[in-house]
């Protein structure tokens, strides 16, 4: 189809996962992609060429998305090697879960600087390319628990819910300049991350979801790719629930 063809994907933590079912779908699209990672290991090169595969550009950078200097180096050196930045999703994150009373204060940082600080770092550093291109499609990962809470996890939860106001918000600032800014808030998403749980507990699971199964990664990549073609282009400052009706 070609939804996205022509135009340049930054995406956050894509070596696995659900950033890179998005990569793959977005390059599946026409769009070339910039992906970035903490490292670029064998995980990360074999991504590289499953997406070039596809007959796109793509290559992956080593970056802390956390450090607000390195972010800036890299999204510098993806525009020199791309010419444009016209997609970004802030898609990396962590979870170091407990509950508030035993919570240290390395896991509450660690969760908001990976996971909500990352964003304002890669924002700050593409808006400027985007209000000079007139046009630009901005998608943060949320999280249901960050629309209802959930226990054990404030500070995931917390950091999260920053990711809605912070679309939200840049979707009113930059809404003139024609930036569009939304969420995603993904439930229970079969990822590497759950493949852990027992089949018991993925049951349980099903039984809460009004749709009676757990989310692919490519359930929430099919939500990013209409946030990031034109077919939204009248959307912004929305937060998109994939979560099976986990969450109404």
């Amino acid at each position: 189809m070609g939804l996205l063809k022509g135009k340049t994907a930054l995406i956050t933590g894509a070596a696995r996962g659900i950033g890179k079912a998005i990569a793959l779908k977005f390059a599946s699209e026409g769009a070339n992609i910039a992906f970035t990672d903490l490292k670029i290991d064998e995980l990360a090169k074999s991504t590289e060429k499953e997406i070039t595969a596809l007959g796109v550009r793509c290559k992956g950078y080593a970056s802390n998305a956390a450090n607000f200097n390195e972010t800036a180096e890299v999204v510098k050196a993806i525009h020199e090697d791309f010419g444009s930045i016209d997609i970004l999703v802030n898609n990396a994150g962590i979870t170091k879960d407990g509950l508030m009373m035993r919570m240290s204060e390395e896991q509450w940082d660690a969760v908001i600087n990976v996971n909500l600080k990352s964003a304002f770092n890669f924002i700050h550093a593409c808006t400027p390319i985007m209000m000079r291109q007139r046009g630009g499609s901005i998608i943060n990962m949320a999280s249901v628990v960050g629309v209802s809470g959930n226990a054990g996890q404030a500070n995931y939860s917390a950091s999260k819910a920053g990711m809605i106001g912070l679309a939200k918000s840049i979707g009113k600032e930059l809404g003139s300049r024609g930036v569009r800014a939304n969420a995603i808030a993904p439930g229970f998403i079969m990822t590497e991350m759950t493949d852990v749980l027992s089949e018991d507990v993925k049951k349980e699971w099903a039984k809460q979801i009004p749709l009676r199964r757990g989310g692919t990664p490519e359930d929430v990549a099919n939500v990013a790719t209409f946030l990031a073609s034109d077919l939204s282009s009248y959307v912004t400052g929305q937060v998109i629930s994939c979560c099976g009706g986990m969450n109404m």
